[in-house]
């Protein structure tokens, strides 16, 4: 019998690691012969570099790159050799947990910091970069990063512009006649988990800027910089700007990985299963058994448990979820595909102990399902 193990971390309370150890260690106590594939993942969020690495195994490279105010500090990305795959996040350079809170001003803050890590990285013979967009302080649109790569953003005089959101209006012409040699010959995948569009009602300012610093004067000019600066990407990419899906991920991060680097926006944990070769690795399996913290109607947007059921569902594999907390009833867990479920909550005595004990519950939880279905 073959069982697969492909669950996301329990927030605060068990890495997905831990969760594929506990399970393990429950089912082989009550069928030793049992055949068990450890599969973490995760969805692009907090503890999605470790998921990766797992299945990369790289090594971290520390890089002296500028934060969101040009200021030096070190940042570091993960680098496969054997693969020349590097994963990068662009939090580490260009995010809001480099700052205090009082700190965020994005109109004034800079992606360079992200594009330095990328150069870094294709100097070090990357064929493949995975760039994280999540948790940015940004609102520029992805100049700061193309500016790394060699782009140049010039205003009317002809003038290279600093390249921060507030000046996004000013471009007027892209240069583009000394970008990185590597560029083009590099696989770009971005893991952007929102569909938002560069501008407008759901565009990158109305939805997020605010929550980066930004007050409703400020707001004013990033909208107007976006939908300047839309037009002078259309004209030189011939692309039309707002009909991408994600284009407004990160300050318009998405759609400056679409035009700068050719970037394929996906879902993190497509971009995830993808590397731990998910589909391929699943074939015959009996069981599918997943978990997250929380299983409710969120988990239908993108998260980890939905590429799961996705995959499941393909190769017709049954689905049993052991998660922290279940907000979801009979019914609509048969609607989701999952045909066994339990939770942490049945078996504490409170959500601390929940939270604490959350191994142990589980390995008390996977001989409860070995006894019943295996």
């Amino acid at each position: 019998m073959k069982i697969i193990l492909a669950p996301d971390k329990f927030k605060n309370s068990v890495s997905g690691f831990e969760f594929c150890k506990a399970v393990e260690s429950g089912l082989k106590e009550m069928h030793p012969d049992i055949k068990v594939v450890t599969l973490p993942l995760a969805d692009g969020g907090d503890g999605t570099i470790d998921i990766i690495n797992f299945y990369l195994k790289g090594e971290f490279v520390s890089v002296q790159v500028h934060n969101p105010f040009f200021e030096r500090i070190y940042a570091s990305y993960l680098f496969a050799d054997e693969s020349k795959t590097a994963f990068i996040e662009m939090a580490e350079a260009s995010g809001i947990k480099l700052l205090k809170p009082e700190e965020l001003d994005c109109k004034n803050a800079t992606t360079l910091g992200t594009g330095e890590l990328i150069v870094n990285a294709l100097n070090r013979g990357a064929k493949q970069i995975i760039l994280g967009i999540g948790g940015s302080a940004t609102n520029d649109c992805g100049i700061g990063m193309a500016t790394a790569l060699g782009y140049r953003f010039l205003d009317k005089n002809e003038k290279e512009v600093k390249p921060i959101g507030a000046n996004l209006s000013k471009i007027k012409k892209i240069d583009a006649s000394n970008i990185h040699e590597q560029l083009k010959s590099v696989k770009f995948q971005i893991a952007c988990d929102v569909e938002n569009p560069l501008y407008g009602e759901n565009g990158a300012v109305q939805v997020y800027a605010k929550q980066k610093g930004a007050n409703k004067k400020d707001r004013v000019l990033l909208e107007q910089g976006l939908q300047d600066f839309s037009k002078v990407l259309e004209n030189h990419f011939n692309v039309d700007v707002q009909s991408v899906k994600g284009g407004g991920a990160a300050g318009g991060m998405g759609i400056a990985s679409k035009v700068f680097f050719n970037g394929i926006l996906e879902p993190g944990i497509t971009l995830v299963k993808d590397l731990a070769d998910f589909n391929n690795q699943i074939q015959g399996a009996d069981w599918l058994i997943t978990g997250e913290g929380k299983l409710d109607v969120q988990t239908l947007s993108g998260k980890t448990i939905r590429g799961v059921l996705d995959s499941a569902k393909a190769k017709k594999i049954k689905v049993a979820a052991l998660c922290g907390a279940i907000d979801l009833d009979e019914n609509k867990l048969k609607d989701f595909g999952i045909d066994y479920a339990d939770a942490v909550l049945n078996y504490s005595e409170n959500l601390n102990d929940a939270m604490e004990n959350g191994k142990a519950y589980l390995e008390e939880m996977a001989k409860v399902f070995a006894e019943k279905h295996l």
